[in-house]
Formats: C-alpha cells, sequence, structure tokens
C-alpha cells in the first residue's frame, strides 16, 4: 500500500512538474525559441543579417516601437488600450517640428534652445493626448476601444489641419544629425537616450505603488476598489504615461526621419499592441513585465528586418504579422490566469 501511495505521489509531482513546465513554456518559452529560430532562418537566407551594421540599423529601428509598446504595456496592465499612439506620434511630430522650426528662425545661432523647447512641445503633446484618453476612460466611462479610436481620428484630424498635409522642414541640424542618426559609444543615439526611460518604467511598474495599483486594477477593478485605491487617478497616470512615452517617441522618430511627417507613425498602435502581447501582456489586464515586451519589441523588429533582407514585398511583411497578432491573443486566451510580475 505504501509503494501505491508512493507510486500515485511520484505521478502526481511529475503531472505537476509538466503543470509547472507548460506554464512557464506558455508564458515566456515559445517566443525565445521562436526568435532563435528565425534569426538562424534570415541567417541563412542572407548572410548580412548578423552584420554589425545591420545589428546597429535594428537597434534604431527597435527604439521607437519599444517606447511606444511600455507605454501600451501601462495601459494593458490597467485593462485598457490605446489604439490613438500612431496618430499622438502624428501629432507630436508636426508640433514639435514647428516649435523647433520657429524657436531656430527667433534664435539662429542657438539650436540647443530649439531642441530643447521642441522636445518640451513634444511632452506636452503626449501629456496632452494621454489626458483626453484619460478623460474618456476614466471619468466618462467610456470603452477603451471607443475612446481611443475616437481620439485616434481627432489626433490625426488636428494633425493635418495644422500641417496642411505637408512635410515640416527647417530642422537643426545638430537635431538631425546627432540625435537621429547620431551614434554614442558606437550605439545609435536615440538608443541611448531611451534607455534611462526604459529603466524608469521598469521602476515604475515593478517596484513602486503606481504599479502595483495599476496590476491591481486590471486584475479586478471591483476589489482595487475595496482596497481604497483611487482608480481614476491610477487611470490618469497610466495614459498620462502612454502619451509621454509615445510623444517622446515621435519626437526621436522626427530627427530619424528629418522632418515633421503628418502622416507618421501608422503601423504603431498593431505593432505595439502585438509587441506587448507577444511578451507577456493580457488583453484582460493585470499582466505583463517589461522584460517581456521588450523581447517581444526584439522579436518584431527581427521579423520585419529579416523579411526586409529577404526581399519579401510589405504585403506579405503585412500578412505576416497580423498571424503573429492572432498567435499572439491565442496564446493570451491559454495563458494561465496568474498575473505574471
Amino acid at each position: 500500500m505504501t509503494q501505491a501511495n508512493n507510486t500515485r505521489l511520484g505521478a502526481g509531482h511529475s503531472r505537476g512538474s509538466v503543470g509547472n513546465t507548460v506554464d512557464s513554456f506558455m508564458r515566456f518559452g515559445a517566443l525565445p525559441l521562436i526568435l532563435v529560430l528565425c534569426i538562424i532562418i534570415f541567417q541563412v537566407g542572407n548572410d548580412r543579417f548578423l552584420s554589425t551594421m545591420n545589428l546597429t540599423n535594428m537597434s534604431q529601428q527597435m527604439v521607437f516601437l519599444l517606447l511606444i509598446a511600455l507605454g501600451q504595456m501601462v495601459v494593458l496592465v490597467s485593462g485598457g488600450f490605446d489604439l490613438s499612439v500612431g496618430a499622438t506620434v502624428a501629432l507630436t511630430s508636426v508640433l514639435s517640428a514647428k516649435a523647433m522650426v520657429a524657436v531656430a528662425a527667433l534664435f539662429p545661432d542657438n539650436d540647443a534652445l530649439a531642441i530643447i523647447l521642441g522636445f518640451g512641445a513634444a511632452l506636452l503633446v503626449g501629456v496632452g493626448c494621454g489626458l483626453v484618453n484619460g478623460i474618456g476612460v476614466a471619468v466618462l466611462k467610456v470603452n477603451a476601444f471607443i475612446v481611443t479610436l475616437a481620439t485616434a481620428s481627432i489626433f490625426k484630424g488636428v494633425t493635418l489641419v495644422i500641417s496642411q498635409g505637408l512635410q515640416v522642414s527647417g530642422l537643426p541640424r545638430p537635431f538631425v544629425y546627432e540625435i537621429g542618426s547620431g551614434r554614442i559609444l558606437g550605439l545609435p543615439t536615440s538608443l541611448v537616450m531611451a534607455l534611462p526611460v526604459v529603466v524608469m518604467i521598469w521602476l515604475v511598474m515593478h517596484h513602486m505603488r503606481v504599479g502595483r495599483y495599476l496590476y491591481a486594477i486590471g486584475s479586478n477593478m471591483k476589489s482595487a476598489v475595496v482596497a481604497g485605491i483611487n482608480v481614476n487617478r491610477q487611470l490618469f497616470a497610466a495614459y498620462v504615461i502612454c502619451g509621454a512615452m509615445t510623444a517622446f517617441s515621435g519626437w526621436l522618430l522626427t530627427a530619424r526621419v528629418s522632418s515633421g511627417e503628418p502622416l507618421l507613425g501608422g503601423e504603431f498602435p498593431l505593432n505595439s499592441i502585438a509587441a506587448a502581447v507577444i511578451g507577456g501582456c493580457s488583453l484582460r489586464g493585470g499582466e505583463g513585465r517589461v522584460p517581456g515586451v521588450i523581447l517581444g519589441v526584439i522579436f518584431i523588429t527581427v521579423l520585419a528586418n529579416g523579411m526586409d533582407l529577404l526581399r519579401i514585398g510589405s504585403n506579405y511583411q503585412m500578412i505576416a504579422l497580423g498571424v503573429v497578432l492572432v498567435g499572439a491573443v491565442v496564446l493570451d486566451r491559454n495563458r494561465p490566469a496568474r498575473a505574471v510580475r
């Protein structure tokens, strides 16, 4: 009898170990494996894929999506999402470019002042867009999908009215050549500038009270209210953080393309949600980690860059990204219910 009990206990322990392994695989294991396979396939298809030049290029391409995906993660954790990030990028690009051009015209020998004020204008745009989304979701109690879909249309319309659909050129040379395409210790300047922000988001979400509150709200809003959390204030914070991160990305991207672009950022709503969900964020809220989102962004960047090198057309790339997003949603539905923190 003892032997039978031991056998059953051993079987139970085995099933438990298998279950834990499956849980871990569902959360994080699949993505690194698929990423490695993609890297091998793309390197075999084109030996320039792992060249220093291409790796540097990918790191620069990754920065803009990384900042927006991390902002998207903050909103997803709270139980919402933001479809207006692409329009926010375009509005930021146009208004910050106009601010820099105007300051440069007044102070032609002071490029630093123009760049600083342009950055300030970008942050104001991001915070303003976040506040508008926060009012719709937290105060008016409208579904985040409807709110951010509507604000995306509003922000895009405002951008086109201000710019008349035209590029804003004449940006300060240091902004374009040092921030947009410069290097610091061999790394793209934009990546070096983004790293402190990434660390800050990691600290906020995983080591500060605001992050714990957002996880609690996304996991169970009623319980969060009972626990005394000011839900409206935290939702405001989530959308403002997302708006500010998106605006910072838009400002860096403006430097990269060397002009204010009214049609910039159309791919970011889909890509940022895909990267966040692939990286472990749940569309149900309450789940997600910064390292996972970083891994998701790397995967999206590697996929796009590798297909470019293999001369796969943009139409097929859109199909591939759509398949990846569907796979991420299926993974999210089958992911264990325990929050990943």
